[in-house]
């Protein structure tokens, strides 16, 4: 008999971790992040429950991506209304917005469900070296990806 765990409500432990984004690729730290709100580092993961923990994600402004994408990469959002669609590359966006860079690379790695938009509610992104989560307490999260040159 295969039966799913389904952890007690108060054996769950929410963390919250600090993310230091600078130099660091977009894929890879997008895919880290995406595991620990989605609880795949935990013991006591069930695909179907919020089991992960609060991510907060600074210097986005800082982000690097490899190869043509700073040019080539395109952002696009609708306005809802006929002729409505905006397009932006990967650049421009980054001066205007960095943080939304980071948070379509993640939200993109979560499931396309109302578990991933419950998900997607604990991350928290800054453009800037500053948050204002201190009161959390939030742990140090280091992501290893590939330092180097593009």
């Amino acid at each position: 008999m295969n039966k799913t765990y389904l952890p007690p409500t108060t054996e769950i432990e929410r963390k919250w971790y600090v993310v230091d984004a600078t130099d660091q690729r977009l894929g890879r730290l997008a895919s880290e992040v995406a595991n620990v709100l989605r609880g795949k580092n935990k013991p006591a993961f069930t695909p179907h429950l919020d089991t992960g923990d609060f991510v907060i994600i600074v210097n986005a402004e800082k982000v690097d991506v490899t190869g043509k994408k700073r040019t080539q990469k395109l952002y696009r959002r609708h306005s809802g209304r006929p002729g409505g669609m905006k397009v932006e590359n990967f650049t421009k966006l980054q001066s205007r917005l960095p943080e939304r860079i980071v948070e379509q690379a993640v939200k993109g790695m979560l499931p396309k469900n109302s578990l991933g938009r419950q998900l997607f509610t604990k991350l928290k992104v800054y453009a800037g070296p500053t948050h204002p989560h201190a009161a959390q307490q939030p742990e140090v999260l280091t992501i290893k990806t590939i330092p180097g040159e593009n």
